[in-house]
């Protein structure tokens, strides 16, 4: 089946990045599923896919109840409107656009459970993509550890895009040294790193990436 050829395919390049950096711990594969029908997320499940992401709540929730029967862990990938977050209440496993507080006094309030998320992070100050700036991250770190029913467990980023998957690498590498500041300074783990996407996930592999996001690798139409 295609399908199972394309998550196949991904994988081992995931595992030959793993190799040139030395890493023996995992890194997770998330479908990302934006525009992707249900019907072509449930054969990717069947070749054992399990963990898809979405970036619009109302898209999200269609697919959640037509998919529910499913063992699907899902995330939520894209920019989260603080009026929407009523709505991904027991549904979700972990959130990456964590970026401001607005968004975190509404997820306390909502929580039954506490919100695993991952805070993103904008390193090229990009006007159209959210996130908050890397000068803000410890301070904004600091308030999350306020909030009871909000666990930050890593960071998130979209670097600018580049035909060029090298270009990514400083993006990279500077969040994982973020994430480790992060770590030395507060005494924390934060186990994530949410970073990589079609054009650069064996980039972002290399420099420490727990989280890879794929789309167009795994939905997308074959180029001829």
């Amino acid at each position: 089946m295609q399908e199972c050829r394309r998550l196949e395919e991904v994988l081992e390049r995931i595992e030959k990045a793993k190799e040139r950096a030395g890493r023996r711990d995992e890194v997770l594969l998330l479908g990302a599923t934006k525009t992707v029908p249900p019907s072509k997320i449930l054969k990717f499940y069947e070749c054992g896919l399990k963990l898809f992401g979405e970036n619009r709540v109302q898209e999200f929730l269609k697919k959640y109840e037509e998919l529910k029967d499913l063992k699907i862990e899902w995330h939520f990938i894209g920019r989260l409107q603080s009026n929407k977050v009523k709505y991904l209440v027991g549904k979700v496993s972990l959130i990456h656009s964590l970026d401001r507080e607005s968004l975190l006094k509404e997820l306390q309030k909502r929580a039954k459970e506490p919100w695993n998320t991952l805070i993103e992070v904008n390193l090229a100050k990009e006007e159209t993509k959210g996130g908050i700036f890397e000068e803000e991250v410890k301070i904004f770190f600091e308030k999350v550890l306020n909030y009871d029913k909000v666990k930050v467990l890593g960071l998130m980023t979209i670097p600018p895009y580049s035909p060029n998957p090298q270009d990514s690498r400083k993006y990279f590498k500077r969040l994982r040294e973020l994430k480790e500041a992060l770590e030395e300074e507060f005494k924390v783990r934060l186990p994530h790193l949410s970073m990589g996407m079609s054009s650069d996930f064996e980039v972002a592999v290399e420099e420490g990436a727990t989280i890879v996001r794929i789309g167009t690798l795994l939905f997308g139409e074959r180029k001829t």
